[in-house]
C-alpha cells in the first residue's frame, strides 16, 4: 500500500509519461486531430465521443467510417444537410451497437441548428446553466445525473489547454470545472489506489475521484485521467 506522498509521486509520473502525443494514435481523439478548424474539431470530437464505448478496435473502425461518410469535412457535411439522407429519421437499424441511424441523425439535427445560426458549439453551450457537463447534457437533452463518461471525455478534449492530446479551444470554460470521464476501468483503478472509498459507477463517485485528483493536479484534475490510464498499462492483470 502506497503512502499518500508515494501515490502522488506515481500519479504525476504516470501522467507525465502518458500525457503525450504518442497517446493519440491508439485513441479516439485521433479523429478530431485530423482537423484544424474549430467547428470541424467540435463536430468530429462530439460524434467520435458518442461512439466511444465498447471494444476499442470497433470504436476506431466506426469513427473512421463516420468520418468518411462526412467526406472528411464535418462542418461542410453538417451544413449541407446530406445527413438527412444518410441517416433517415425513421431508420432504427444499428449504426453502432445500440446507437441507431435515427439516433445519429438526432445529433446532426442539434449540430445543424447551431452551425446554421452561425454559432460554434461552445457558443451554444453558453446558453445553459451549470458546469460544462451540465451545459452539454442540457444541450443534448440527456441526464446530468449519470457519469456521462463519453461527454466528459469530449469536454476534456475541448477545454484542457497546454496539452499535446487535448485541444483547449473552448476558452470560456476552465479545466478546473471538468469531471473525470468515469468508466468501470477508471472506477476500479481509482478504488484500488484509494482515491475513492467505493467502486460504484456513479456521478457521485466520479466527483469524488475528481476531487481527489484535484489535490494532486490543482486546477487540472483531468490530467489525472492520463495517470489512471498509465496505472492500467503498468499493472495489467
Amino acid at each position: 500500500m502506497l503512502t499518500k506522498n508515494e501515490l502522488d509521486t506515481c500519479l504525476c509520473k504516470w501522467a507525465e509519461e502518458y500525457h503525450c502525443s504518442d497517446f493519440i494514435a491508439a485513441d479516439p481523439v485521433q479523429f478530431p486531430h485530423r482537423y484544424t478548424v474549430k467547428e470541424d474539431i467540435e463536430i468530429s470530437g462530439l460524434l467520435t465521443a458518442v461512439l466511444s464505448f465498447g471494444n476499442r478496435i470497433q470504436i476506431l473502425k466506426k469513427a473512421d467510417e463516420l468520418d468518411r461518410i462526412m467526406g472528411h469535412a464535418p462542418l461542410t457535411y453538417v451544413l449541407s444537410g446530406k445527413w438527412r439522407d444518410d441517416f433517415p429519421e425513421s431508420d432504427g437499424r444499428s449504426f453502432y451497437r445500440m446507437l441507431s441511424y435515427a439516433d445519429v441523425r438526432g445529433y446532426f439535427e442539434k449540430l445543424y441548428r447551431v452551425y446554421a445560426a452561425g454559432k460554434t458549439l461552445e457558443d451554444a453551450l453558453k446558453e445553459y446553466k451549470g458546469i460544462p457537463m451540465q451545459q452539454l447534457c442540457s444541450f443534448l437533452g440527456v441526464s446530468d445525473r449519470s457519469p456521462q463518461k463519453k461527454l466528459n471525455m469530449f469536454l476534456r478534449w475541448m477545454i484542457r489547454t497546454g496539452s499535446p492530446v487535448d485541444f483547449g479551444i473552448w476558452s470560456t470554460m476552465s479545466a478546473s470545472q471538468l469531471v473525470i470521464p468515469l468508466d468501470t476501468h477508471v472506477c476500479r483503478v481509482a478504488y484500488q489506489l484509494g482515491l475513492t472509498e467505493s467502486a460504484s459507477f456513479s456521478l457521485n463517485n466520479a466527483k469524488k475521484i475528481t476531487a481527489a485528483l484535484e489535490k494532486v493536479f490543482p486546477g487540472d484534475p483531468c490530467l489525472g485521467d492520463f495517470a489512471l490510464f498509465g496505472y492500467g498499462v503498468n499493472h495489467k492483470e
